[in-house]
């Protein structure tokens, strides 16, 4: 059964509301045909019934972030923000993409309900201005490089344009070469800064370029570590990356939770969320 057409008023009031459930931000890290983005959209619609969640869909309509020049960089942003359209259309999902220029942020506002900042990219301030103007719901990612103090001042970017409904995301900080950590302090530090706290699972477990032309990835901990941010008390939302057949991914392939693994760890992260 589909969803019927939602409002943004109702989106602001999951994700801002005081006492909110948690959310989930999931999908392909990149959209790849639109039979593989719309079965995925459809498996995530059926968990966010059956499992009483708000789950908002994302996938890139491009990637301009890859280790090789021969990797899958997406559709671009006229055929992918079309197939998101489509995704919100047929299932009522909510969409979250993410942009790379101030001219993309203004072209993809028009489709999704939540614009998102690259973790690369969380200092650039023209990008963050030109995303919060467009009156959308804005995520900023962590950069690998960044404290978790310093998202503070990329979060003042966005409200210095008019818009206070920001998202902060923790994905992991550089360890040495190819490698990610996750400081558990940064989601008390960011959540003290008085916007919903999100963790990227999937991407706080990859390994940068540590395969030559691919990223690697840990996956199986997953779960765990799903869990353990959530016991924080900090955590309001999971951002996961997911596909059906991680091995035929086109990008991150080394990373994504399979899609029959979400209910499990769904189920398990709610448990937790209620209990604290």
């Amino acid at each position: 059964m589909k969803s019927g057409k939602r409002g943004k008023e109702l989106l602001e009031n999951i994700l801002f509301g005081k006492g909110q459930e948690l959310f989930f931000i999931a999908g392909p890290c990149v959209i790849e045909s639109e039979d593989t983005t719309l079965s995925i959209a459809e498996k995530l619609h059926e968990l966010s019934s059956k499992m009483k969640c708000e789950i908002i869909f994302k996938a890139s309509y491009t990637k301009a972030n890859r280790s090789s020049i021969d990797s899958y960089t997406g559709p671009g942003i006229e055929k992918g923000l079309k197939l998101l359209a489509k995704v919100r259309k047929e299932f009522g999902l909510y969409i979250l993409t993410d942009v790379h220029t101030a001219e993309e942020a203004s072209i993809a506002g028009r489709t999704a309900d939540i614009i998102q900042i690259p973790a690369f990219l969380c200092r650039q301030t023209e990008l963050i201005i030109a995303a919060a103007m467009t009156g959308k719901i804005v995520n900023i990612k962590k950069g690998q490089f960044a404290s978790s103090k310093e998202m503070k001042l990329a979060a003042d970017k966005a409200v210095s344009a008019g818009n206070r409904k920001v998202l902060l995301t923790e994905r992991g900080t550089t360890f040495g070469y190819n490698n990610l950590v996750v400081d558990f302090r940064n989601f008390m530090d960011m959540k003290s800064f008085g916007y919903p706290v999100v963790y990227d699972v999937t991407h706080s477990l990859q390994k940068p370029a540590a395969e030559g032309t691919v990223s690697g990835g840990q996956p199986e901990y997953a779960v765990q570590m799903a869990c353990a941010a959530v016991s924080t008390g900090c955590v309001d939302g999971l951002f996961i990356e997911t596909h059906p057949d991680p091995s035929k991914a086109l990008s991150d392939s080394k990373s994504m939770l399979r899609l029959d693994q979400m209910e499990e760890l769904i189920a398990k992260v709610k448990k937790i969320k209620k209990t604290i």
